[in-house]
């Protein structure tokens, strides 16, 4: 069995981020949320695995290389347009072979892993398997129709209005038989090849499509909101561990892990909150639920509920919450001007002023 992980696309939900730096790589707890997904997949036994990259295709290879380091065997497949999923399905035929796989969606985060997923896919075999899970708002998703059986008898790409409430998750089990629903579909009104409408060819073909709904923690890391949360779920199973300087004047307060090289002086740390190596946290507080990467620098300010990627800084700001602070960024306070207001104002002028 191989997996095929989809490390393509644009990333527009999370520009300006993803202008320069792949989505896949944006991390979480300090490490790319793509390295998250490679671990799950080693964790099944499961070693090739290729990588469907895009335009960002050289700062993918250049995280991951051979992916030895994961304990996988890692094979580049280029992909020259976003063009859909089932489009990167077809492009990795000869790669892929008659093997089984697992398609993983390189910025989704399923925080059990997929190791019983897989066993029950080998063990049983359907023809396909997907992965549903209860969402709010399921128009930003695929969409699937179970009948009371709880089979799988219908698929929507983005519905404008669902006729369920079960989303698919961004992990799926194919058998070869998906390549010729792949080869068989046509672009949507989105002019892509959706992967829903593969699933559906199957479906009326009357192969075995089975799913099941998970009930444990997944996102679809597309935008900051998401990606936070993450951070949040994952910072919440960190265990404390102070490899790096903290002086006699810092409080450190829950699990906190200051990893080797950074240095704490005159600060106060609330965890859960992870610093990376070679950062600088001085007269600061670091809230609960942040992210500092390595080679940071957080001078006189408050940082709380936020990432903040590598090789980036902030001096003097109240405060900064909820947010996501890019590679090699640097933010600083100014001085307060005066507030002033200029007015014409006629005759028998009534007016009010909020200041």
């Amino acid at each position: 069995m191989k997996a095929l992980v989809l490390s393509g696309g644009s990333g527009t939900r999370l520009r300006p981020i993803t202008h320069t730096s792949a989505k896949q790589l944006v991390p979480v707890a300090n490490k790319p949320i793509l390295f998250y997904v490679l671990e799950s997949i080693a964790a099944t036994g499961i070693t090739d695995v290729g990588i469907v990259v895009g335009h960002t295709a050289q700062e993918i290879q250049d995280a991951v290389g051979d992916g030895s380091s994961f304990g996988l065997d890692v094979t580049y497949i280029a992909q020259a347009q976003p063009l859909g999923l089932a489009h990167a399905v077809r492009i990795s035929r000869d790669y892929l072979g008659d093997d089984d796989f697992v398609m993983y969606l390189g910025d989704n985060f399923i925080i059990d892993g997929i190791e019983d997923l897989v066993e029950r896919f080998r063990d049983e075999r359907p023809d396909a398997q997907i992965l549903l899970t209860r969402v709010p708002d399921p128009r930003a998703f695929g969409v699937a129709v179970l009948d009371e059986q709880g089979r799988v008898v219908g698929l929507e790409e983005k519905p404008e209005h669902p006729r369920s409430d079960l989303a698919l998750a961004g992990v799926y089990f194919f058998t070869p038989l998906v390549h010729e629903a792949v080869e068989a579909v046509k672009p949507s009104w989105r002019g892509e090849l959706e992967i829903t409408d593969s699933i559906q060819y199957l479906i009326d073909s009357g192969a075995d499509v089975r799913s099941q709904i998970i009930s444990g923690y997944w996102k679809d890391t597309g935008n900051v909101t998401d990606i936070l949360e993450v951070n949040r779920i994952i910072l919440e199973s960190i265990e404390s561990s102070i490899e790096g300087e903290v002086d006699d004047a810092s409080q450190i307060i829950g699990r906190v892990v200051v990893e080797r090289g950074a240095r704490v002086k005159g600060s106060r740390i609330v965890g859960p909150v992870r610093i990376g190596a070679g950062t600088e946290i001085h007269d600061s507080y670091i809230g609960p639920f942040t992210s500092v990467a390595e080679n940071c620098r957080v001078l006189d300010s408050e940082l709380e509920f936020s990432i903040m990627m590598r090789d980036s800084s902030v001096t003097g700001i109240r405060r900064i919450e909820a947010s996501l602070i890019g590679r090699h960024v640097h933010g600083s306070s100014v001085p307060r001007v005066p507030n002033a207001h200029r007015l014409v104002l006629g005759d028998h002028s009534t007016f009010q002023i909020s200041s």
